[in-house]
This record gives structure tokens, sequence and C-alpha cells, in this order.
């Protein structure tokens, strides 16, 4: 729907979100990732625009407060914690990408179109001879007023002179007679209450269309929400924006709207405001009530072409070159992930992007744990413990090996742990009687892992060499305990290296007697 319709809703959305949710910067508000769905899935059981569908949206915001709520109560806000920081640098800057690649258009004064970032930029390029000069020219004033008070005068609203100039503007001088066109009626007064209604029929379509647009919801606020947050170093909640997620859906279910989400481009036009906390959001809720009831005339004379060069400028801003920069300086294994995200983003949807940033941050992890380091404890001039590379030749004590795995044992590496081992044994160059395992690292090990230090220590002693562990985790112990009766020899563990290379010394020394 134009964003002129739904006008007289955001003050409500807004301010069950700020007064129910956790975030102090997130802005809840109409989203056109959700609006996607809505229209790409209801237009199977009514026509767009028709009574019917409009009634279904209410329908299925309903679905989603509902979900939403549950949501909470089961604690799903956690799946925020598998996107990473560089994912959300990149979810960002993706989304900003898209942002201004889809006001490219109307900053040209051309109609939209395409879909996605990528055909949208193309249709531009390809109608570069039907830009409309005036909508440009005044698009490009916009855009200097709010830059130049940007840079020079950042306490001044720049946005905000811009925005009542082009209104002063375009109804003293009739800009829409010169074909810059312009918002037209904005509707007034207040939101009337409207009962969702569903027939069984409907029933699929709504709960399947109502599942997707929770999902995008639950993954871009908490993404929005967690980006601003680590922004500026503060705590988030994720749990309780769902329940301020869930009011805010509430009441586009009962004002005859279509469900809202977290949005980015909005949560920037707040921060860039100034806007630190939730009083921000209340604020703007109370001077959209005022403007509703008494100021939507003035409105209908906007050039929409102002609110595509703000929205633009908006999309830049979102576009974190400052953090991708670092990224790729710093940690460059976490840049392909943010740059993956982002291309994510732009070349497809919200939810795709936010999958390819949860699965990419997860395979990273893992890739982390499977090429663990590995070390082996020598004794240095001092006479204290330090890790070494991993070679052949090199022993703790004479004939014994201490070998350190510094990470949790589970499936997929215990293979490169039990090769590993056996290889030292092979190429010590020296007979070797004890391997001692230093899993003073490890906090967990799964049944795989377990099962394959079962074999392991079945091998070692058909060669010959004693199995030993230092172990201080309670975990890590309790799975030694459980697994020492599969069937094998006991094996010692010990408190601390030292303690086992002097009880190990000391009995070797007994047997020699």
């Amino acid at each position: 729907p134009p964003r002129s319709t739904l006008f007289p809703y955001t003050t409500l959305f807004r301010s069950l979100a700020a007064l129910l949710g956790g975030s102090r910067h997130l802005v809840v508000a109409a989203d056109s990732a959700t609006a996607a769905i809505l229209a790409g899935m209801l237009v199977a059981v009514a026509a767009l625009g028709s009574p019917q569908y409009v009634g279904l949206t209410s329908t299925v915001a309903l679905a989603v407060a509902v979900m939403l709520v549950l949501a909470r109560v089961f604690r799903l806000g956690f799946l925020a914690d598998f996107l990473s920081r560089s994912a959300l640098i990149g979810f960002l800057t993706g989304v900003g990408v898209q942002v201004a690649a889809g006001e490219l258009s109307g900053l040209l004064g051309l109609e939209k179109q395409g879909h996605g970032s990528f055909a949208q930029v193309v249709s531009v390029f390809h109608r570069l001879g039907d830009t409309h000069m005036p909508t440009l020219w005044l698009c490009l004033t916009v855009l200097g007023i709010i830059v130049g008070f940007s840079r020079f005068a950042p306490r001044i609203p720049g946005a905000l002179i811009a925005v009542l100039g082009a209104i002063a503007a375009s109804a003293a001088f009739g800009l829409a007679q010169h074909g810059i066109a312009v918002i037209g009626e904005v509707p007034g007064g207040l939101p009337s209450l409207y009962i969702p209604s569903l027939k069984p029929s409907e029933i699929y379509h709504v709960l399947a269309t109502a599942a997707t647009c929770f999902i995008v919801i639950l993954a871009q606020s908490a993404a929005t929400a967690r980006a601003y947050a680590n922004r500026y170093n503060e705590p988030s909640s994720e749990n309780l924006d769902l329940v301020g997620l869930a009011g805010a859906n509430a009441a586009a279910a009962f004002t005859g709207t279509f469900v809202v989400n977290g949005s980015p481009t909005k949560t920037e036009m707040v921060d860039s405001a100034g806007g630190r906390s939730q009083m921000a959001h209340l604020t703007t809720a109370l001077i959209v009530l005022v403007v509703i009831l008494f100021l939507t005339k003035p409105l209908s004379f906007m050039p929409s072409g102002v609110l595509s060069a703000i929205v633009f400028l908006i999309g830049v801003k979102l576009i974190d070159v400052k953090g991708m920069r670092e990224l790729y300086r710093l940690q460059k294994d976490e840049f392909i992930i943010a740059l993956a995200t982002a291309a994510a983003l732009i070349l497809g949807t919200v939810l795709e992007g936010i999958l390819v940033a949860v699965l990419l941050s997860l395979i990273d992890q893992v890739r982390h744990s499977y090429r663990v380091r590995t070390r082996i404890l020598t004794r240095d001039g001092a006479g204290n413990w330090q890790p070494v590379p991993v070679a052949p030749g090199i022993v703790s004590a004479p004939g014994i090996i201490v070998y350190r795995f510094e990470s949790d044992l589970f499936y997929a590496n215990a293979g490169r742990f039990t090769e590993e081992v056996l290889g030292l044994t092979e190429q010590a160059g020296q007979p070797v009687h004890w391997i001692v395992i230093d899993a003073s690292g490890i906090d967990n090990v799964d049944f795989t892992a377990a099962k394959t230090l079962v074999q392991l220590r079945a091998e070692l002693d058909r060669r010959g060499v004693g199995f030993a562990s230092v172990a201080t985790s309670e975990g890590v112990l309790a799975t030694l305990q459980r697994y020492r009766t599969e069937g094998v020899a006991s094996s010692p563990t010990y408190p601390s290296v030292s303690a086992a290379i002097d009880a190990l010394t000391a009995t070797a020394a007994a047997k020699a007697r």
C-alpha cells in the first residue's frame, strides 16, 4: 500500500512497541519484507486490495501476534545469539544497499520497476533518458540540505527543514502542476476498531502466511535490535522485544492493517536524529498523533521525491563501510561472512540474508572447532611447562608425551585427535611408554568422541603405551568415568600436568626396581 495510507497507524505501533519492548532503538512499523510476503501468499485467496484481502491481512497480523507471544513464552529470543557481530555488519550493509537501490527510481522521477536490488538498478540505468529533471533537481537540493546541515550544523534538524521547505514550495508554486509527483491525500483521524474474522477455508493460507512473516519478523527485528545494541555497547533483550512486537501486531490486527516489523531504515532514521531511548519513539508517536488530527492537509503537498531522497540517504548510512573495512583488516574470514550476508540480502530477500548469516556463522564456528590448535608440553630452562607445536621427536619427559587439545572434543575433530596421538607414538624417535592427554582446555566430549577415546585407549594398550589424562572440568571428568566401564583398562586422571609426570615417572622407576 502507499506510504501515506499507513501514516495514521504508526503512532499506535510505535507506542506499544516502545512501552512493551526492551530495545532502546528498535522502531516497529510497516516493512516491505512482510508486505511482499502478504502480497505473494494471500493473492491465492483474495484479489490484491479487495476487502477480503484487507481482512485477511488483519487476521494474519493477529496470528503473528499470538506466535510472538508463544515465542516469548518459550524464550526463542536466544536465536539472535546465532547472529555474530560480523553477520550483523553484513546484514545492515545489505539492507542499506537494498533500500538505496529501491529509491533510485524515485530520485529520478521514474516508476519503480523490477524485483530485487540488482533488477531495480538495471531498470533505472535503462531509463536514464526518461529522467524527470525537476524531480531530480528537487531531490538533489533536499540531499544537499540534509548532508550540509549534518556536516556543518549537526544540531540543526536538516531533514525537517528540507521537508518543511519542500512542502511550502510545493504548495506555493504548485509543483504537482509541473509534473512533480506529490503524496496526495493523507487519511486523518484516529484508527477505527476492526475485528479480524476467519473462514475455515482460509485457515491454511492464513497460518502459512503468518508463520512466514513470523520468521522474518523474529529474525529481522532481532538482528536490527542486536546491531544497534552492539553499536552503543548496550545489553539487548530479544525476549522482551518479542512482547513489544506482539503488542504492535495485535494493534495492527485490531485497526485493520497488516503485520509490522522491526524496521532497519526507520530505526536508522530515529538514530540519525539523535534518538537513544524509547522516549524518542513515544515523542514521535505524540507528534504523529497531532499531525493526523490537525495537519494532514499540508502533508498532501509533499513531493514523493522528498521521501525517496530521505530514505535513499538512510540506506546509504546503513552501509557500514567502516565495519567492513575493520573486518577485512582484522578478521578476513569473518569479512567473508559479512560480505556473503550483504550479497544474499541484495540479491535475494531479508529472510535469505539472515539464513545465510546464521548458516555461515555456524559453519565458521564449526571450522574453528574442527581446525583446533594442538600442542606438546615441554619444560623450558626454568623448569616451567610451555606449549610447542606438534612435531615428531618431541617428548615431555623420558618416555612420556603430554598432548594438549585446545577445544571441545566432538564427532568432527575426533578423527584428527586419534590420528595425531597415534602418529606421535610412531614418530617419537624413542620408546614411548605413556601418552598424557592434557584435557584442561576441553569442556565437553560428545558420544562419538568418547567412543573414539575408548578405541584409542584400546589401540595404545595393544601397542604397549599407557594412556592418562589431565582434566579439571567436572563434565569431562564425569564423561571419562562413565566410559571407563567400556571393557578397556582403567586410565588414570590427574589434576595437573606436573602431578601426572611425577606419578608416571615414579611408577616407571618402581617397575624398574
